[in-house]
């Protein structure tokens, strides 16, 4: 049999026409195998093929399962990096992100595809589509993701202007468009959106960022400050204790509730809350949140079944809210 062309390249051609070709539904026999490697200019023999089957295997962790059908024997790959269904729920998490764009999403899904067979795509074309659901606008971001990556590892401050919406559907500049300088420590996801959590030493306090928002960003010569805080700084608790992440004052809170409401505050805040009973339908417990208008809002959304009942001075300041909430509706 003459030699093709492209030789050197045999296995790579193999492995991509078996990973692109087969799965548990496609199988190929050794004929349409020698066809399809045909088609990129390589011939083989039967022992080179199997030879290489084996070295997907043992090498890459690709299994190629043999079966006779009839009188042919046929070959598919069985396992692989990423099976279908756990492709799909990649593809359902691109698409329910608000944080990553129309585009973008689009880019993704493309090459997530690349992770299945031509037959398992085409079943994934039918079931995907990019709904109307509100994405970020910010094309970007993932420039932006990326400098603050390289920021956090080579421990170096940032600086780059925060945006606003305004009623013009229009960004604009916040901080009368001066510079931010910041330590940057954290990524987190919260609320279907992306934020920086850093370290501002002008105030002497951690502060968040809406990655979305951020714009020009550059990374600074300047060392990083704030480790002493960050050093046993809980971030998933920053997270559950922000509403919205909206900024406010750090408040431990006592929250009241009817006993058949639990499970909102196991979800909010997790299984570390210690629940106190005040009688045989209520209990209570201590929390620590950042008390703003969105905590508010978030308890009024509870029904009157919650409420909070410590310390004083929130109490009042929730009072204080819900009058001016109440005056401006009868206005």
């Amino acid at each position: 049999m003459p030699r093709g062309t492209n030789q050197k390249f045999k296995f790579t051609y193999l492995m991509q026409i078996m990973l692109e070709k087969t799965d548990d539904e496609h199988a190929l026999s050794m004929p349409q195998i020698f066809d399809e490697l045909a088609k990129y200019d390589v011939t083989a023999e039967r022992k080179s093929i199997y030879d290489d089957f084996q070295d997907m295997t043992d090498r890459f962790g690709i299994e190629i399962i043999k079966e006779r059908i009839g009188k042919e024997t046929y070959y598919h790959v069985g396992s692989r990096q990423f099976e279908l269904a756990e492709v799909k729920l990649l593809i359902d998490a691109i698409q329910s992100s608000k944080f990553i764009t129309q585009t973008k999403s689009r880019e993704l899904i493309a090459k997530i595809k690349g992770f299945v067979s031509v037959y398992q795509a085409g079943q994934l074309s039918r079931q995907v589509f990019i709904n109307d659901r509100v994405k970020t606008m910010n094309e970007s971001i993932y420039n932006i993701v990326d400098y603050i990556h390289t920021a956090i590892n080579d421990d170096m401050k940032i600086r780059f202007k925060y945006y606003r919406w305004d009623i013009d559907k229009k960004l604009v500049p916040t901080h009368d468009g001066r510079w931010i300088f910041v330590s940057p420590w954290a990524l987190i996801w919260d609320d279907e959106n992306y934020y920086m959590v850093a370290y501002d030493d002008q105030d002497d306090r951690i502060k968040h960022y809406r990655v979305d928002k951020m714009a020009r960003i550059l990374v600074t010569g300047e060392r990083r400050e704030g480790k002493a805080l960050f050093k046993n700084f809980d971030m998933a608790g920053y997270s559950k204790a922000t509403f919205g992440m909206y900024g406010g004052r750090d408040c431990r809170v006592k929250i009241r509730f009817a006993n058949y409401m639990c499970g909102v505050f196991l979800d909010r805040f997790g299984k570390d809350i210690d629940f106190h009973p005040i009688d045989e339908d209520t209990s209570e417990f201590n929390v620590n949140v950042s008390v703003s208008p969105q905590f508010f809002g978030w308890i009024f959304s509870l029904g009157p079944d919650v409420r909070v009942v410590g310390p004083d001075d929130v109490v009042q300041e929730m009072r204080e809210y819900t009058r001016r909430f109440m005056a401006n509706m009868e206005k």
